[in-house]
């Protein structure tokens, strides 16, 4: 039965756009892969780390986004906000909340001076730090953003971010005001309309918070689809998680008992926890959604064999080659030369960075970079892309490995043996064998 189950679900290629389209297995595919993430347990690691971070810049971070709220005159609805934000705690939603308020309060920012301001502002700008390192985990990507891009991008999200939420807290209570929903009600149809309206609501609103934190805040163009498609599931997911933590607190005395004082601090915790592992989960599935390759490239090792160094480094220095040459219609950035091959993006940057380095293919200053050769295809020889390849990553290791010098010896004569095989061909030359092939593409993959 499960080896039936699981030839259904991954006999699918969602990376085919040739192939049948089938929705369901998509899903399946992409909740197997975001479980076998979760058992692994980087990610339950992350949001840990987020909810240590969250409580150490939670009061910077209001303390700084409440000084711009005062301009729009909305910073009275902080506190129902946070109640908002943390009713599925329970009764203790509005204690809790109105201690960060008092905390809030407290900070006089004009006492701070001026070094005290600036940390203030990079405490908070270090919980949104964290918080991309966490989605680019997510993401599988290895770069963050620049200090400038960091800064301007952050102080925007401290900034705007707080406007918007609540802008957004503030049209949903002039919608539940007793005027409007008295005239709607006087409606035909219209207050069965309204409850519906009224249940629906904060799942469209969570959704689209959601939607714009996956595709504002990883390091990477996040496509709106995608990001959608992880908000909607992570936005049911987190009002249903609500609802469930809620009964299970309404229900259960034995923590305040056990724990006092504490059960507060204590309940605030776990609900963060599963807010940040629910927002964590959508950013994993909508990042295997855009990258639907991943799917079938997770199931086996992550990393690259010899033969697949190669071939993974070659065929990405053919493609960039017929871009260049105007006999492949392909837009060469990363994520299109992954997609086109159906590799995955991690994969093909680090052969792309060992040929970077080596001076075989270099980046233009688009946004995102499109790879080029760095020299002319004549001068660019078979066996140094396939060296590239090779010592990818080496990093002097192999100096640090203690071997016998008859091992060294050999390995050294299969190079040589290797590169004289392939001669002084180059890429334009090779390029030509199979310039007459009307199959060429087919040949390639």
């Amino acid at each position: 039965m499960l080896e039936q189950l699981h030839k259904y679900i991954w006999s699918y290629n969602a990376g085919d756009a040739d192939g049948a389209h089938s929705p369901w297995r998509h899903f399946l595919q992409i909740i197997v892969m975001v479980g076998r993430d979760l058992t692994e347990g980087m990610i339950t690691l992350r949001a840990m780390s987020l909810v240590y971070t969250t409580l150490l810049s939670l009061v910077p971070l209001l303390a700084v986004s409440i000084s711009v709220l005062k301009g729009f005159g909305v910073h009275d609805q902080l506190e129902p906000t946070l109640t908002g934000l943390l009713a599925p705690i329970g009764e203790q939603s509005a204690e809790v909340s109105a201690r960060i308020v008092g905390f809030v309060e407290n900070m006089k920012i004009g006492v701070l001076g001026a070094l005290g301001l600036v940390l203030l502002i990079y405490t908070a700008i270090s919980l949104i730090q964290k918080i991309e390192a966490a989605f680019n985990f997510t993401w599988k990507l290895q770069s963050s953003r620049s200090l400038i891009k960091r800064f301007s991008d952050y102080l925007s999200v401290i900034m705007v971010g707080p406007v918007l939420v609540f802008s957004a807290v503030g049209i949903t209570a002039s919608l539940g005001s007793n005027q409007i929903v008295e005239f709607l009600n006087a409606l035909p149809y219209m207050s069965d309309l309204l409850r519906l309206v009224g249940k629906l609501l904060p799942y469209v609103l969570i959704i689209l918070a959601f939607t714009f934190v996956y595709m504002l805040v990883p390091n990477t163009r996040v496509k709106f689809r995608s990001a959608f498609y992880g908000a909607v599931i992570a936005g049911v997911l987190w009002e249903t998680t609500g609802i469930l933590f809620t009964s299970f607190i309404g229900g259960s005395t034995s923590y305040t008992a056990i724990y006092s004082g504490f059960a507060i601090l204590l309940v605030f915790m776990i609900w963060l926890y599963l807010s940040w592992m629910i927002l964590l989960i959508g950013s994993s599935i909508a990042f295997y959604h855009q990258n639907p390759e991943q799917l079938r490239w997770k199931r086996h090792s992550p990393h690259l064999s010899g033969r697949m160094r190669y071939q993974v480094a070659l065929q990405a220095m053919v493609d960039i080659a017929r871009v260049h040459d105007r006999q492949l219609q392909l837009v060469p950035s990363l994520e299109n030369l992954a997609a086109y091959r159906q590799v995955p993006v991690e994969l093909l940057k680090r052969m792309l960075d060992a040929l970077e380095c080596d001076g075989l293919v270099q980046q233009n200053a688009e946004s995102p970079p499109l790879y080029l050769p760095a020299v002319s295809l004549q001068r660019i020889k078979l066996a140094d892309i396939l060296s590239s390849a090779r010592t990818a990553e080496d990093d002097g290791q192999t100096d640090n490995c203690r071997s016998d010098a008859e091992v060294s010896k050999f390995l050294k004569e299969l190079e040589h043996e290797l590169e004289a095989h392939m001669g002084d061909e180059t890429l334009d030359q090779f390029l030509k064998r199979f310039e007459d092939d009307s199959g060429h593409e087919d040949s390639l993959v």
